[in-house]
């Protein structure tokens, strides 16, 4: 079964085109909605989706129509792909999953998106690296100065109970339970 996916990103937009596009290319079953392409999360999207079974098809009449970026058009594609079913964009001719090429081609953009994050995560553990020889901490800043945990130490020790410390700086009592581990 060929099944279609139509959307516009506002409601001054209509749908007729696409869908015409859509029926005359055989598609017996056409999913719709006015959402813009940014968002990830689309119902209609999602029910095409899972309509799909082995051997079906989703199209689009363009591949925006489908998704605004590269990781989610692969995500959508592995979702039909996992289905058992294929993918074409009529306007797009390389996009068409049915062909041993729209394939080859698939295949090669989702290649290129996996190098390009493992580029993106080798050049942010260098720059995380770099930070951290120049005495860069990362992570929360800390609650209490080395002065209050040094006096709320100094407390503790004395017999005060953890919410009286806490209260005193105001702190949760578990922020001053951690103080133990806490290097000055």
């Amino acid at each position: 079964m060929i099944i279609g996916y139509a959307r516009v990103s506002t409601d001054g937009q209509t749908l007729d085109a696409q869908l015409a596009a859509l029926k005359a290319a055989g598609a017996e079953r056409v999913f719709s909605e006015k959402i813009s392409g940014v968002v990830t999360d689309r119902r209609a999207l999602a029910r095409a989706i899972a309509a799909l079974g082995p051997g079906d098809c989703l199209i689009v009449t363009r591949l925006d129509r489908l998704a605004r970026s590269t990781r989610d058009l692969l995500n959508t594609l592995a979702a039909i792909g996992a289905a058992g079913a294929t993918f074409r964009s009529l306007a797009d001719a390389w996009a068409d999953t049915t062909t041993p090429h729209g394939r080859l081609m698939v295949t090669i953009l989702a290649g290129l998106a996996e190098f390009e994050r493992s580029l993106i995560l080798a050049r942010t553990g260098e720059g995380i690296k770099r930070a951290r020889e120049r005495g860069v901490r990362f992570g929360r800043k800390p609650k209490l100065t080395p002065h209050q945990i040094a006096e709320a130490r100094s407390r503790r020790e004395a017999g005060e109970t953890l919410v009286d410390i806490g209260r005193l700086f105001n702190v949760s009592h578990s922020t001053i339970s951690r103080l133990a581990d806490h290097p000055l």
